[in-house]
């Protein structure tokens, strides 16, 4: 997912060191473990706040390990820094296209998948993931979908196509994710196509069906549309379901809809890097996240779906009825998963900079 999440907090405790570091040099290599008996050092490159202080201390309490947490807000920026020479990172969360992205050019390890016992227990939908069917790079992690928040206050009849977004009565309160696979992704979806669609000619017709909505548009904003619901600033959110939920937490009159023509499904997976130095404590640590009774707290606190299909027992009634954050079996087979348009790539770019221009 490209959406910010906020900010990872240090913890006030010796034994856990959690640096946020932002626009530092990243020439500079993180420490690594050195000596005999010294403590072995875990580097840890996820989402802002997708791992709970709580969860790294208890795993360095476990493994005698130290973790230490630096942070990205987008796929591309994460692809941006690994190939601009940041180096020394073990675990990473790259979404699902960005996995293949990845591996293509040789930044991933394979796993070692009996170090990783908790694989046998992912959501069936997500043991043979198209991106990576044998699990030989990446360990679906959080997963959810992207479909239409909306205020049943003001939208009274529930969305059931993409179309709605281009509902005139609802001007100037519609906002569209701040992402351009997933906006072109809805438009070539209300007209009847893949989001992953290469052909030139289809790309156009869905960025000119951009361009004539986007007078209808308040905001494209990937980080805090949520908030813009519960506020009120927007009746109908283009979004990714965990945040949608947690508008529902402060608007109980916001629900979410999947259209009738599809929407994505995403996993953000856990990977091993290839320059990593500590290969065997991370397949431990991509293991304890997604042990069940951990992968169901991390569930409940940020509201997107666990991987680990046993972490349902642990999660409380609200948040697994929630279709947001838990869609209905049902629904996954309309759900489609983003995959790496390769040079088409070029020209969803294009398009994107002429709708933003306009």
């Amino acid at each position: 997912m490209s959406v910010s999440r906020g900010v990872l907090k240090a913890l006030g405790v010796a034994s856990v060191i959690v640096l946020l570091w932002g626009g530092c040099d990243r020439g500079r290599e993180p420490n690594q473990q050195s000596g005999t008996g010294a403590t072995a050092t875990l580097h840890y490159f996820t989402w802002s706040d997708y791992v709970s202080p709580e969860l790294i201390h208890e795993f360095e309490q476990a493994h005698g390990a130290r973790v230490v947490v630096d942070t990205f807000s987008s796929n591309e920026e994460l692809l941006a820094k690994l190939q601009g020479g940041a180096s020394g990172y073990d675990v990473t969360v790259p979404s699902d296209f960005m996995v293949s992205i990845m591996a293509a050019q040789g930044m991933l390890a394979e796993l070692d998948l009996a170090a990783l016992p908790n694989l046998r227990t992912l959501e069936p939908h997500l043991q043979h993931p198209a991106f990576d069917p044998a699990h030989r790079y990446a360990v679906p992690y959080l997963w959810g979908t992207v479909g239409i928040g909306y205020d049943s206050a003001v939208v009274t009849t529930p969305p059931d196509s993409w179309d709605i977004l281009w509902d005139r009565r609802y001007r100037g309160r519609i906002s569209m994710l701040n992402d351009q696979r997933e906006v072109f992704g809805a438009v070539l979806r209300s007209m009847g196509h893949s989001m992953n669609t290469t052909d030139p000619g289809t790309i156009e017709a869905a960025k000119q069906k951009l361009i004539a909505q986007k007078p209808l548009v308040r905001t494209y904003a990937s980080d805090h549309y949520d908030q813009l619901l519960a506020s009120g600033d927007v009746v109908l959110a283009q979004g990714w379901g965990g945040p949608v939920a947690r508008a529902m937490r402060d608007r109980p009159s916001i629900r979410y809809a999947v259209p009738k023509e599809g929407g994505t499904i995403w996993a953000d997976c856990l990977v091993v890097l290839n320059s990593s130095p500590n290969k065997a404590l991370a397949m431990q640590f991509i293991n304890f996240l997604i042990d069940a009774r951990v992968a169901a707290r991390t569930s409940e606190r940020l509201l997107f779906a666990a991987s680990n299909r046993e972490a349902r027992t642990w999660i409380a009634k609200d948040v697994l009825e929630n279709p947001a954050v838990y869609p209905p079996a049902d629904l996954i087979a309309r759900m489609e998963w983003m995959g790496d348009v390769g040079r088409a790539m070029r020209i969803y770019d294009r398009a994107w900079t002429e709708l933003k221009m306009q």
